[in-house]
């Protein structure tokens, strides 16, 4: 693979002449990125100076068209050629359309000085919350039972558990643990949380502690929600010894990512009777195979990976990649800008709690 390019100063003659989309943007999308570069290029205080194309490459095109951007905006859901897009010289930005980062943060763009990555943190939080109360809710209430009944018309009243006076772990307490913590509170709770950064602690959680201290919160809680980020520190970092330190009765959410959890062990909690119950929005490997003893468990949630997703989340990807479009080329600290050894945005950042409050 050939080395970087040496990048100029955008005032210089190397502007960005490409922008490669890569979600289900429509035409008034395109068109209100469109419009934010013609304005940007119409600003006599703005240094970009060249034509800007904006390229709606797809799943089906960015192997393709990737190696052709000096931005790429999107999620790429298909395997990509990072050393050819590499090799091109011509990326100095991603941003990306969903927090998490597996998808771009590969090797060679993670020691590529040249490249800004920037993410979605936070963006979606709302809608993870959701889905968090969803699958939890389910499982304490039996709603897989009562599903399973259903096809052969058994109504029978079967044992319910509770949510109140339990203590909740929140293990990543980033944008989505704490829009989960927040709508949590009311519900007569106790929350406690690790997180890689443990500052700032929200009123509503009683304790946040070091991402060292995750032992301690499984053995102090009811209900575990894992939010944390995948990145090569938090592969199966939640495994037999975790789940072993809680309740007997316990149970287990999962809306961060598969592979941040062991899921051998889980299932093995699952059948022991450990644990009552769990709730996966994200499996190890996606889609979950067939021969999985998760399918079968009918205290087990399992839903496809649609915890970000909603009516308005193409309108909100493409806001906050305008408003950065915006920052990039004016020289300004880009929102949610990456910390590509860690593989998410620093919490003090001011600008990740504005996607927080946008959201």
């Amino acid at each position: 693979m050939s080395p970087p390019r040496e990048r100029l100063p955008l005032s210089e003659v190397e502007s960005v002449r490409r922008v490669v989309l890569c979600y289900p943007a429509e035409p008034r999308h395109i068109e209100q990125l469109e419009t934010t570069l013609a304005d940007l290029k119409a600003d006599p205080n703005c240094p970009l100076n060249h034509h800007v194309e904006v390229v709606d490459a797809g799943q089906e095109r960015i192997d393709e068209l990737l190696p052709t951007a000096d931005i790429f905006i999107g999620h790429a859901k298909v395997p990509v050629d990072w050393d050819r897009v590499l090799a091109a010289g011509r990326l100095g930005w991603i941003q990306s359309s969903a927090a998490g980062l597996d998808h771009c943060l590969v090797p060679g763009v993670i020691a590529n000085p040249d490249i800004i990555v920037s993410s979605a943190s936070g963006l979606f939080a709302p809608q993870v919350a959701e889905q968090s109360f969803a699958l939890l809710f389910g499982v304490l209430r039996r709603i897989g039972l009562f599903e399973r009944a259903r096809p052969k018309r058994e109504f029978i009243r079967l044992p319910t558990d509770d949510l109140r006076g339990k203590t909740i772990g929140i293990v990543g307490l980033g944008g989505n643990g704490r829009a989960i913590a927040a709508k949590l509170a009311p519900w007569d709770v106790r929350l406690i949380a690790t997180d890689y950064y443990p500052e700032d602690c929200p009123a509503e959680v009683e304790s946040l502690w070091p991402a060292n201290q995750v032992n301690e919160l499984f053995a102090q809680s009811d209900i575990v929600i894992l939010t944390l980020p995948l990145n090569a520190s938090t592969k199966k970092f939640i495994g037999a010894e975790q789940i072993a330190q809680m309740k007997p009765g316990g149970y287990l959410i999962n809306v961060a990512r598969g592979q941040v959890l062991d899921e051998d062990a889980l299932v093995d909690a699952l059948q022991s009777g450990h644990l009552a119950g769990a709730g996966v929005d994200v499996t190890y490997t996606e889609p979950l195979p067939e021969s999985s003893p998760l399918w079968d468990d009918p205290n087990v949630l399992i839903t496809p990976h649609v915890g970000a997703q909603s009516a308005r989340r193409v309108d909100d990807s493409n806001r906050l990649a305008c408003v950065n479009l915006r920052r990039y080329f004016h020289g300004e600290t880009i929102i949610n800008r990456v910390d590509k050894q860690l593989g998410f945005p620093h919490p003090n950042d001011s600008h990740a709690a504005w996607v927080r409050t946008q959201a």
